[in-house]
């Protein structure tokens, strides 16, 4: 997104609304995948020999759940964008670098599918060994038994029972 210099009326801020192609994020990801144009709102002005821009983007992501791999829709928004750009005799300056790289921060790290309580993710395990998509329990082969969670304890073993002993006081 390029802004022309000779547009900023001098000691004032020029407003700019509108729309980039998706393809400026260039994200290489075939997780993650932008659904529209990116969209920006933004106020830019000079000051001591750099452009500066505030004001907010949004961007619709296609995601892949981390949990259940199914697919989801997901708004990155930076509603505080800030940057400053030093000038360098150019005739316009170039927002994009700056844009991609405050949306790809606003991207969650390990998207879920539940990220807006809207849906309970299928990929969600409950403490009992249910799953939320079926609330069918999970059982040992032929057994009958149910799983254990995974981080649970085996009854009547205490993992820190050598630690404790070393600090209880010894009888005399």
């Amino acid at each position: 997104m390029k802004i022309h210099l000779n547009q900023i009326p001098s000691g004032q801020t020029l407003h700019v609304e509108g729309e980039e192609k998706g393809d400026i994020l260039d994200i290489k990801d075939e997780l993650v995948r932008p659904m529209r144009p990116v969209r920006y709102s933004l106020d830019v002005g000079l000051s001591d020999g750099g452009l500066f821009a505030t004001g907010s983007l949004e961007a619709d992501m296609e995601m892949e759940c981390v949990r259940c791999l199914e697919k989801f829709e997901y708004t990155a928004r930076v509603p505080d964008f800030a940057t400053q750009v030093e000038l360098t005799g150019a005739e316009s300056i170039d927002l994009t670098e700056e844009i991609r790289e405050d949306i790809l921060l606003a991207l969650p790290p390990h998207p879920h599918c539940d990220w807006d309580g809207g849906k309970a993710c299928a990929g969600v395990r409950t403490t009992t060994g249910q799953t939320a998509k079926t609330g069918a329990e999970k059982t040992g082969a032929g057994t009958g038994a149910q799983e254990s969670a995974p981080d649970a304890e085996p009854e009547g073993r205490n993992p820190w029972a050598t630690l404790d002993a070393l600090t209880k006081p010894k009888k005399s």
